[in-house]
């Protein structure tokens, strides 16, 4: 046996995979955050079981192994429909190439190459196979397909990238009077960071706001003056808890009710974002899909029973969430250790 397959199966097996409905078997949109270790890896599963990836993970074979489990084993399909690529980070975009050797690749979008950007993938990535490549503006829609008119429309629209945003009238975004007192400007951060792509998926009332790594300031564009995000059901935690970003005007501007960070054994969970996350009073949970120990103790956890790792050995478990059909309310698992919990959508 190789040692490169070695290593795949090694990392497959940490996977502990729970088939679990998906899709237009039972109408429900599913998001599972996949354990990347501290990178990005959300695949999102359609009513008419389209799949949508938001970043990539690591490079090597253990993240894109874990991604490609979570499409063929627990969501039941065959191909990535498409690949969202926040920003050029390792963490993020690391695991494309790898994938799309494992898996079908339909659209990649992402920042392309363009005048003043701080980090390069580099040649294999800008090569990697796929059916198309676009890059993402501010206001695209992601072409998902057409909806039954009796079942809640899926909307997945690109809020900002490249520190750039959507026009306030293109989303009836509303004045965000008075939240400019939330807000402290930080150090300038010149990393590619400050580019990621902002996400917005909307299934009837139901909203997710996934940022990527978008940074402290730039936050602050996306909530004030005009609130462009709106309030969100689900808030992706962002830049992995790192107190570099979420900045308390965007917490307090969204106003989710669940939190799910994708931290790892030593990295996020910062205790200024668990401040400023147990801050928010919509917030009624945060989950983790790494416990946090780090050796100088500096950081923050939520209750157990909220974390999908918890063993500095990582076991790759994922945290999975189900909107219901008529998207009223979500459902939040983590199926190795049995946690479910239901919570109201707040468009409802």
């Amino acid at each position: 046996m190789s040692y490169r397959l070695s290593l795949l199966l090694l990392a497959l097996s940490g996977l502990i995979v729970q088939p679990l409905a998906a899709g237009e078997a039972d109408g429900h949109l599913d998001i599972y955050w996949v354990d990347v270790e501290g990178g990005g890896g959300t695949l999102i599963v359609t009513p008419q079981n389209e799949s949508i990836l938001i970043d990539t993970g690591n490079p090597g074979v253990r993240d894109p192994g874990r991604i490609s489990q979570a499409v063929t084993k627990v969501a039941g399909l065959k191909q990535i429909d498409h690949v969202i690529v926040t920003h050029y980070h390792r963490d993020h975009y690391g695991g494309a190439e790898a994938l799309s050797r494992m898996l079908p690749i339909g659209s990649l979008y992402d920042n392309g190459k363009f005048e003043g950007m701080p980090d390069n993938p580099g040649k294999a990535y800008f090569e990697l196979e796929c059916e198309k490549r676009v890059v993402i503006h501010p206001g695209y829609l992601v072409p998902l397909k057409s909806n039954s008119p009796t079942k809640p429309a899926v909307k997945l629209q690109c809020l900002a990238t490249r520190k750039t945003f959507i026009k306030p009238e293109a989303v009836n975004a509303q004045r965000n009077n008075g939240a400019e007192k939330l807000h402290r400007p930080k150090e300038r951060d010149g990393s590619d960071n400050a580019n990621s792509v902002v996400m917005l998926l909307q299934f009837g009332p139901f909203r997710f706001l996934d940022a990527g790594d978008l940074t402290w300031n730039q936050e602050k564009r996306l909530v004030h003056p005009f609130n462009l995000a709106g309030e969100v059901d689900v808030y992706q935690v962002t830049h992995h808890g790192l107190d570099s970003s979420n900045n308390p005007i965007l917490l307090q501007s969204v106003k989710p009710r669940v939190a799910v960070m994708n931290n790892g054994v030593t990295k996020g969970c910062a205790p200024e974002v668990f401040a400023n996350l147990q801050a928010v009073p919509s917030i009624q949970a945060i989950y983790q899909l790494h416990k946090n120990l780090r050796p100088d103790g500096k950081t923050n956890n939520t209750k157990n029973e909220f974390i999908a790792n918890s063993e500095r050995e990582c076991n790759g478990h994922y945290i999975k969430l189900s909107v219901a059909p008529d998207g009223s309310t979500y459902t939040v698992s983590i199926p190795a250790h049995g946690h479910q919990r239901t919570y109201q959508t707040r468009g409802k």
